[in-house]
């Protein structure tokens, strides 16, 4: 964080102390997510790229699991702690003592709205600041404003003379569709001495902050109002209900983003994508498909229909039908699907294919190589231009231990395929079908292990004896009706041999 544009402020502090409860939910409020971020996250990226001297998130409710979350997603935070005192009023004070500036402009945002984006904030200190005064308020109109706090502006609209809450309102302030956002930029200095002042002597019992507006117009000095023409950007999180509905919104946003950005999707009535996702100019999203995490796609490359990718990288002209992907790597020009399963640190190098219903895991497989049908590939590296037949298992575990199989260059290995980890097929080297690879296949080698075959004729008609598959052998062998008896003489020692075989 520093201080490189004019509008600045001095400091940020984002309330999250509320517990949230019509979330009615085990997890702090601040902490359920939208976008692949959570509410906090998102709430402290905005007020980060304002460019603070300093940035203050004030906690309470699940204090230590919040902490926590803030640092392993935004370590430079310092964070406040909100004692016993009810009221936001206490909570910007108790942030304020973690601000070590004496003066400037602070903003105080909260952590339960996810829209609110950096550039509000920015024109909000701007004008703040333009107009040289001792707190601005970020208001919005709406056509419905029950419930909200309503702004009460001078005569000729220059100031804010109060704000005066829904249930306290007469019939005239009701009929104003300016309300309150709850976000403010404050002059430091001013906000620091009303505060001070500030009791809780009310019905409620708590620190109001709006109180600080009434201190400052007693005081005489300036206060007023800022209005967004985007109303999402000021709504906040309370219940389930509201986190849909912005999470919708928040999609709808990021969704135009991409196709603005040359970026074609097809169904965005179907298409869910996290706030972190990237996506080149010419890609094809598809019906169905989510992009969660930090996954990247190429350029011209086409995902989906019903894909679900997180924390991949597809690379350009690269296609995903009908598969699910994590952390995995897919090469430029490579074919994944469609319901193939890649599993975290799956490699995919260009051109290569993972075909139908195959899983990966920890597996690289090399430029121009294939999986295509029906194969588990676990721990295992497929060299360059190798094709692995359908039905091939690399198994990797031994009960105890998981173990690495390695395939070399332009290996062909056969259908139906047990490679038994640890195990290397050298370049260049062929298995047959039905094998299990117990051992090393040397370079340029055939690896086998199937018996010889073997036909015991007679055996339906011995075995399935009225049955349709008897009937059918009889009419393709040509036989007249009663011509081979059902038990003929001397299969006694045949049906012997074969049961000894067995």
């Amino acid at each position: 964080m520093g201080n490189a544009e004019n509008t600045a402020p001095a400091a940020v502090i984002v309330l999250a102390a509320g517990a949230g409860t019509r979330m009615k939910s085990r997890t702090p409020k601040v902490l359920h997510e939208i976008g692949g971020r959570s509410l906090l996250v998102h709430a402290v990226n905005a007020a980060d790229g304002t460019g603070p001297g300093e940035l203050v998130v004030v906690l309470r409710h699940e204090r230590d699991r919040v902490a926590a979350h803030l640092g392993e997603h935004a370590p430079e935070v310092s964070v406040a702690d909100q004692d016993e005192i009810p009221g936001t009023g206490r909570a910007v004070q108790c942030g304020l003592e973690q601000v070590t500036a004496a003066e400037g402009t602070v903003l105080v945002t909260y952590g339960d709205v996810p829209l609110l984006d950096p550039a509000t904030l920015r024109d909000l200190v701007a004008a703040h600041e333009g107009a040289g005064a001792a707190a601005t308020v970020l208001s919005a109109r709406v056509p419905d404003p029950t419930g909200y706090g309503r702004i009460l502006r001078s005569e000729d609209g220059s100031e804010v003379l109060g704000i005066v809450e829904h249930k306290d309102a007469d019939d005239s302030q009701r009929a104003i569709d300016e309300i309150n956002s709850g976000i403010y930029a404050f002059d430091l200095a001013v906000l620091r001495e009303a505060l001070g002042r500030i009791g809780t002597d009310n019905a409620q019992g708590e620190m109001y902050l709006t109180d600080v507006l009434s201190i400052a117009r007693q005081d005489g000095r300036s206060v007023r109002a800022v209005v967004t023409e985007d109303v999402m950007m000021v709504e906040g999180v309370n219940d389930r209900v509201q986190l849909a509905q912005l999470g919708a919104e928040m999609n709808r946003r990021i969704l135009e983003r991409h196709m603005r950005s040359g970026v074609t999707i097809v169904d965005p009535s179907t298409t869910w994508i996290d706030a972190d996702v990237t996506i080149a100019q010419d890609a094809v999203i598809l019906p169905g498909v989510q992009l969660h995490g930090a996954t990247d796609i190429g350029t011209e490359a086409v995902i989906g229909p019903d894909t679900t990718l997180r924390d991949t990288e597809v690379g350009a002209g690269a296609e995903v039908v009908r598969s699910h992907a994590l952390l995995a790597v897919i090469g430029a020009d490579a074919n994944v699907g469609p319901f193939s399963y890649l599993r975290a640190g799956t490699d995919l190098g260009a051109g290569g294919k993972i075909g139908g219903f195959v899983e990966t895991k920890n597996a690289v497989i090399a430029d121009g190589a294939k999986v295509p049908h029906l194969s588990y590939v676990g721990d295992a590296e497929i060299g360059e231009g190798s094709n692995i037949g359908a039905g091939t298992i690399f198994a990797n575990y031994d009960g105890v231990n998981k173990h690495r199989t390695t395939v070399g260059r332009h290996v062909r290995v056969g259908s139906d395929n047990v490679l038994v980890a640890p195990v290397t097929i050298g370049d260049g080297a062929a298995t047959g079908a039905g094998t299990t690879v117990r051992k090393d296949v040397p370079p340029g080698a055939l690896g086998v292990s199937a018996v010889s075959q073997r036909n015991v004729e007679g055996w339906t008609m011995r075995r399935r004896a009225g049955t349709a598959a008897e009937d059918a052998a009889r009419a393709a062998l040509g036989a007249e009706e009663g011509s081979v008896a059902r038990t003929p003489a001397g299969t006694a020692a045949e049906e012997h041999k074969e049961h000894e075989q067995r």
